[in-house]
């Protein structure tokens, strides 16, 4: 990657939405969705990666900086390799990354933050019942153990809630993350779109 990327990234709490709106986004045309969780989630539980991984996520904690961003890299690359991402056209839609200040660093060298768009759910006991839900629909073991996702909860507030602190108070848009879905969507393409089309004209067109 010579070039920086364009990225808009999706942050909030665990439960928020980010992996839901994302996918919604990641079929709109100039969008490319990149959930890590998925990422993480689709390496072979037996491979060495894949051990390392459910090592940290089964206790609700993060994923080593280095770990996580250099399988980032591959990623990235792969999706590039296959043409699923376009970098001249498209907009990485991050989301679950970066989940520490050293993350966010470490991705300076190799994004360009257009937006920051911060999913706010003030409630965080209806955050935990929808990752129990979710875990049942979706058969997400590390969702479902009640005392590890509230471990993640407070990962959030210790680690990755000082992202927003790396980045340029300017770029970050604050979207209420509760109501009809449509909303929520609704609310942060008009947060993203702006952001995109200094970079790549009519985004949507």
């Amino acid at each position: 990657m010579k070039e920086k990327l364009k990225a808009i990234l999706l942050f909030g709490q665990p439960g928020v939405g980010k992996g839901t709106q994302g996918a919604i986004l990641g079929k709109v045309p100039g969008f490319c969705h990149l959930a890590t969780g998925d990422m993480f989630r689709g390496l072979d539980r037996d491979s060495e990666l894949g051990r390392e991984f459910l090592k940290y996520s089964n206790q609700g904690l993060l994923v080593p900086d280095e770990l996580t961003c250099r399988l980032w890299r591959q990623y990235v690359q792969g999706l590039i390799d296959t043409n699923k991402y376009l970098p001249g056209a498209d907009v990485l839609l991050l989301d679950g990354i970066p989940r520490s200040p050293a993350q966010a660093e470490t991705l300076d060298e190799h994004i360009e933050v257009l937006a920051v768009i911060h999913l706010i759910c003030d409630d965080e006991e209806e955050l935990v019942q929808r990752m129990k839900r979710r875990a049942e629909i979706q058969n997400r073991p590390d969702d479902a153990d009640e005392s590890v996702i509230r471990r993640r909860f407070e990962v959030f507030h210790a680690e990755t809630a000082r992202v927003l602190a790396h980045y340029d108070p300017s770029l970050i848009h604050h979207v209420t993350a509760t109501g009809a879905p449509s909303r929520i969507l609704l609310n942060i393409l008009e947060e993203s779109v702006p952001a995109m089309e200094g970079h790549f004209g009519n985004p949507l067109a």
